[in-house]
């Protein structure tokens, strides 16, 4: 189906005198005209792209290219941009995409990236996202420019996918996926098993005697990770015969700051005791709901306990203060890294080969912010 869509445009640009500039029709369009998913168009479109036959510009949809426009030319492009961008054999360099650095989380897994490839005689470019979904996709494209071998990917919390990854597995780019993945779509991937951290985090709480336990998410939607917390949350749960109280079940806000936090549902929410355990789905809310906690007159553990996901307060586990879930980090950089370069090496048919899915288990991390429940 995508070269009878690449076939469709060709003959579009042939009979209907497009040039250069001009535009072609929609992803949304070819997939209604020709009753197809978005991945098959992307392929197309990248396909077409790839032979300068047109340009997509994100945002504003593709139009015929300057280059060679007929399919399956081999004519070289010698331009000088082109040369100045080192072949990918020569460049020993392996990008980097990462939301921030401003957590524990992410400097353990560079480090863990950084090590590996340092041992094989890699280099890393690390290119921030800000969490921006248009600023990943140019990260993407400055990395592929500078001639990076593979990327690297920590993915933006979005509802869409992003357009530039799904080109780069039908062009057969290498990339690794860290900590979340793209639902339907065959890529290497690796994370810790969100939904058996979860339940790991229930069953501590419930042994501690805990039966009003919340778990809250200050992600702006529900993403794979989010989502499959919140299930392991609910299995563990269930498994132990409890009945799901929705309004345990805390998302969709942002703590901005603590200045204003009386004014916040979630203070109010914990002042009102409405659940003696919280466990967060990072450590960075983890850190505010013990600040929140503080505000509101409520002691940890005395009052309330936390569970985070990931340990907040300290590079070093053995000076760790929250309860938390270790995903180690720095093994998933390191597994990461090293899965980038055997992927490198194999050249392997990108349609043939196997993708491989790690997930590594968590463990639990007692601390100072879990305790009994008061009475």
């Amino acid at each position: 189906m995508y070269q009878k869509i690449q076939h469709y445009i060709l003959e579009l640009i042939r009979t209907s005198g497009l040039q250069s500039g001009d535009r072609i029709p929609t992803e949304k369009e070819l997939m209604k005209q020709f009753n197809v998913s978005k991945i098959t168009v992307v392929k197309a479109l990248s396909g077409l792209a790839d032979e300068h036959i047109i340009d997509r510009v994100p945002g504003k949809g593709s139009f015929v290219g300057n280059g060679n426009q007929n399919k399956g030319s081999t004519t070289a492009d010698t331009s000088s941009e082109s040369n100045s961008v080192l072949k990918p054999s020569q460049s020993k360099l392996i990008g980097l995409v990462i939301p921030s650095i401003l957590d524990y989380f992410a400097i353990r897994l560079i480090n863990g990236v950084k090590t590996t490839l340092d041992e094989h005689g890699y280099r890393v470019m690390i290119l921030l996202s800000e969490g921006d979904i248009e600023k990943e996709k140019e990260a993407l494209k400055t990395l592929h420019a500078f001639g990076a071998e593979g990327i690297l990917i920590f993915p933006v919390d979005e509802e869409h996918y992003n357009d530039e990854i799904l080109n780069m597995k039908f062009t057969g780019y290498p990339f690794v996926l860290m900590d979340r993945f793209l639902p339907g779509v065959e890529t290497d991937y690796i994370a810790a098993d969100g939904k058996l951290g979860a339940q790991l985090a229930v069953d501590y709480l419930w042994e501690l005697g805990h039966r009003e336990i919340a778990i809250c998410s200050d992600s702006p939607i529900q993403t794979v990770t989010v989502q499959e917390r919140i299930e392991g949350y609910i299995t563990a749960l269930k498994n132990k015969g409890a009945m799901i109280n929705p309004a345990h079940i805390i998302t969709d806000f942002h703590i901005q700051s603590l200045k204003d936090a009386e004014c916040h549902p979630l203070f109010r929410y914990m002042r009102n005791r409405m659940a003696t355990a919280y466990i967060t789905l990072n450590g960075r809310l983890g850190v505010q709901m013990y600040q929140l906690a503080g505000r509101a007159g409520l002691k940890v553990p005395g009052d309330l306990s936390i569970i985070s996901f990931d340990e907040p307060t300290s590079v070093v586990d053995d000076f760790s203060i929250f309860t938390h879930i270790k995903q180690f980090e720095y093994e998933i950089g390191s597994k990461a890294a090293a899965t980038m370069l055997e992927v490198i090496r194999s050249g392997g048919d990108k349609w043939e080969r196997s993708y491989s899915k790690i997930l590594l288990q968590p463990e639990l991390v007692p601390g100072q912010t879990t305790g009994i429940p008061p009475a």
